[in-house]
């Protein structure tokens, strides 16, 4: 796979189409007639995770540069990343070149930077993945991202989220109330306002993760991993897909076709809208005054698209629930759509565990070898042509 830098890539993406179709960003409509520009401030807002290069070594000996592996691992940040700002900065929140940000999105930004002591950092997953059986630098599947992004997130103390990872197609909704009713110490801007401080650590005000405050609601990261086909995604559920973009709560998805990851952020007619990863890039560290350079983790060129029949059938669809009534909502909107006729539900909503398998979340455990294997196979595209076509 070619490696392409940001300047090159700047002028090869075809503009938004002009149709009446409308399209849809992450749970918001817009008309490409009327609302061009507020395409694109919504699209570059997102923070975009790409290859980097010249990055400190992985595990002090392993790769300085993700290019050619580690596609998945950015769109796991990426879809991770718009779970933290609409956290702590709100889905309304824009990027604007050249306007002072707020501390909040800088602490966001750094939880993934290219450093070994960065929350979500490149360092920290590929390690992380170790334990879910990925060598680093061995290309990583949907759920295998999901799995790792939320064993992490329980180290992010300023975001404290409840991360529920719906296995076997299912979502139960009474081991999500459970998980984010539970009395926990909260901090976080939603919660608990940011401490003005020149002191981060791993990225975040340090006096952010010693101030407890109790919560009724843990806000919830709800990743779906699924299987929509056996080698190409079954028409049958590309309606269903599109819904899940339209949601309030979408996070979008990360999948892709069977020789690249993407992280798809919404659709219009029957094509989907993504942010790509393959663009190679250098590491990035704060200038001479202690800024953060931080143009390049935002698109600033239109975003790319495909034939929603190209999706590779293997992804993982995500939700953010800021509060209970967001979840309640969500699940609401999920019941209606299963009545339309002719839709067909990607996953089903239950109330209780069904007593034919046993949740992860239950126990805070993930699934032993056997079993990861198991859903590797089942939930990783293609499984090894899959891994080698990737690179």
């Amino acid at each position: 796979l070619a490696t392409l830098t940001y300047d090159t890539l700047r002028f090869e993406y075809e503009d938004f189409p002009e149709t009446k179709e409308p399209v849809w960003i992450l749970g918001r409509k817009y008309s490409v007639f009327t609302e061009k520009e507020e395409i694109l401030l919504d699209v570059t807002s997102r923070l975009w995770f790409t290859y980097r290069k010249n990055f400190p070594a992985i595990g002090g000996t392993g790769p300085t540069s993700d290019t050619g592996w580690g596609c998945m691992l950015r769109c796991g940040q990426m879809i991770f990343a718009q779970a933290l700002v609409c956290r702590h900065l709100g889905r309304d929140w824009r990027w604007i070149k050249g306007k002072r940000q707020t501390d909040n999105y800088f602490n966001v930004l750094n939880a993934f930077i290219d450093k070994k002591d960065s929350y979500y950092s490149i360092h920290q997953i590929a390690q992380m993945g170790v334990g879910e059986g990925k060598s680093i630098g061995q290309w990583y599947g949907p759920n295998t991202v999901a799995q790792v992004l939320k064993k992490l997130a329980t180290f992010d103390t300023w975001s404290s989220l409840a991360v529920h990872i719906a296995m076997d197609n299912t979502v139960v909704m009474e081991e999500i109330r459970r998980l984010c009713q539970s009395n926990f110490p909260c901090a976080g801007a939603a919660a608990c306002p940011a401490v003005e401080s020149d002191v981060l650590y791993n990225g975040y005000p340090e006096e952010a993760g010693v101030r407890d405050r109790l919560s009724l609601w843990k806000p919830l990261v709800l990743l779906i991993p699924l299987r929509l086909g056996l080698t190409e995604i079954n028409e049958a559920y590309i309606e269903t897909l599109k819904h899940c973009f339209m949601m309030p709560q979408s996070l979008g998805v990360i999948g892709g076709k069977p020789n690249s990851a993407h992280y798809f952020i919404g659709y219009v007619g029957e094509e989907l809208i993504y942010l790509d990863p393959h663009t190679t890039q250098s590491a990035v560290e704060p200038n001479d005054s202690g800024c953060l350079p931080d143009e390049s983790f935002h698109c600033q060129h239109p975003p790319c698209r495909m034939s929603i029949a190209e999706l590779d059938p293997s992804i993982a669809v995500g939700f953010f629930c800021n509060t209970e009534e967001d979840f309640n909502n969500w699940c609401q909107q999920i019941k209606k759509l299963s009545l339309v006729r002719g839709v067909l539900p990607m996953f089903e909503l239950v109330e209780r565990q069904p007593s034919h398998f046993s949740n992860p979340d239950v126990l805070n455990l993930t699934p032993d070898s056997s079993d990861a294997d198991r859903l590797e196979r089942f939930f990783d595209s293609e499984d090894e042509d899959f891994e080698i076509l990737s690179l």
